[in-house]
């Protein structure tokens, strides 16, 4: 009988695994990726932002790693200081303004909306970001340095300070010669959707 109750629980673990694979997809993925297809993807593919990423691409062509990280480290010094002379460099570019508006314009569904370079580095951005180099994130390994075309969409969380449950999604960015030039990342509030 023993037996049989072993039995019996490995096939109920074979059902469940079939049935709710480890794998599955989240409730909210879906609608995240139409999201991102339907209103950030026309967003993004613009000439101002284009044409924004692929002036910088030109600029840092020879970047080193070593650059990026002396970069990267440069603007988060400035971070919760009073002078920020490379944030507001990035913040008053043209591209970040009308970055700043779509996501003003989104009804609160765009918490923070950032172009990236083919190296990760910040073009353009909405508001302030943790940091200056994507390159050594999921957000941009799992899209421009994986090749992939896909959208990647991060674990969904719940912002301490307004209680939404936000998501990061990023896709790369393609010229008009379908070229990949760099990685859109948008912060997107689930519940504003």
């Amino acid at each position: 009988m023993a037996r049989w109750g072993h039995l019996g629980a490995i096939l109920s673990v074979g059902l469940a695994a079939c049935v709710f694979p480890a794998h599955a997809e989240s409730a909210y993925v879906p609608l995240v990726r139409d999201y991102v297809e339907q209103r950030i993807r026309p967003l993004v593919e613009t000439p101002l932002v284009l044409s924004a990423i692929a002036e910088q691409n030109a600029k840092f062509v020879n970047v080193s790693e070593m650059d990026m990280r002396v970069l990267d480290e440069a603007y988060r010094s400035e971070i919760g200081q009073d002078h920020l002379q490379m944030v507001k460099l990035l913040l008053d570019k043209s591209v970040s303004h009308y970055l700043k508006a779509r996501q003003d314009a989104s009804q609160g569904a765009i918490v923070e909306f950032f172009v990236t370079d083919a190296h990760g580095l910040n073009v353009g951005q909405s508001i302030i970001t943790a940091d200056y180099w994507q390159g050594d994130e999921e957000k941009y390994l799992k899209t421009f340095a994986n090749g992939s075309r896909e959208i990647f969409i991060d674990r969904a969380e719940r912002n301490e300070s307004t209680q939404m449950l936000e998501t990061q999604a990023s896709f790369v960015v393609l010229d008009e010669a379908d070229r990949p030039i760099g990685v859109a990342i948008v912060t997107i509030a689930i519940d504003a959707l």
